[in-house]
Order: C-alpha cells, then sequence, then structure tokens
C-alpha cells in the first residue's frame, strides 16, 4: 500500500509544484499517511485545506477510503 501511497503522491506533486510548493511522503502507520510539506507550502496558511481537500481527498479516490493524511509539522 506504501507504493500506492507514493504513486498517488507523485500524481499529485506538479500541482503542489507549479505553486512553489511541494509534499514528500514521510510514512505510514496503519491508516496514517504523514507527509511534510515543502517550499511555499510549508508556510501557507491554506495548507491544511490543500492537505485535506486536495491530497487526501486524491489518494482516498485511488489508493484507500480509510487513509488520514497528517501534516509532520502539525504532529
Amino acid at each position: 500500500m506504501i507504493n500506492k501511497v507514493k504513486a498517488a503522491l507523485e500524481d499529485i506533486r506538479p500541482d503542489l509544484q507549479n505553486d512553489g510548493g511541494d509534499i514528500e511522503f514521510v510514512s505510514m502507520e496503519g491508516n496514517e499517511v504523514v507527509v511534510r510539506l515543502v517550499g511555499s507550502c510549508a508556510g501557507c496558511p491554506m495548507s491544511q485545506m490543500t492537505l485535506k481537500n486536495g491530497v487526501e481527498r486524491y489518494i482516498r479516490s485511488v489508493v484507500d477510503p480509510n487513509l488520514v493524511i497528517v501534516n509532520e509539522n502539525q504532529l
């Protein structure tokens, strides 16, 4: 499943890079996927919305609907 999550992150990475940011896979434990937002995404006030409404929604649709995406900086 980790490989599927990483592949899904690669699919959405260009969208984040177009806005000057990026996303990195950190770890996965159970249904929790920990990622690191970098670049302009790291300090953006809308990053939590991007993470939940963009990244999490996409990964749930292509990998597993029970996954939860968490920003490493919010742990």
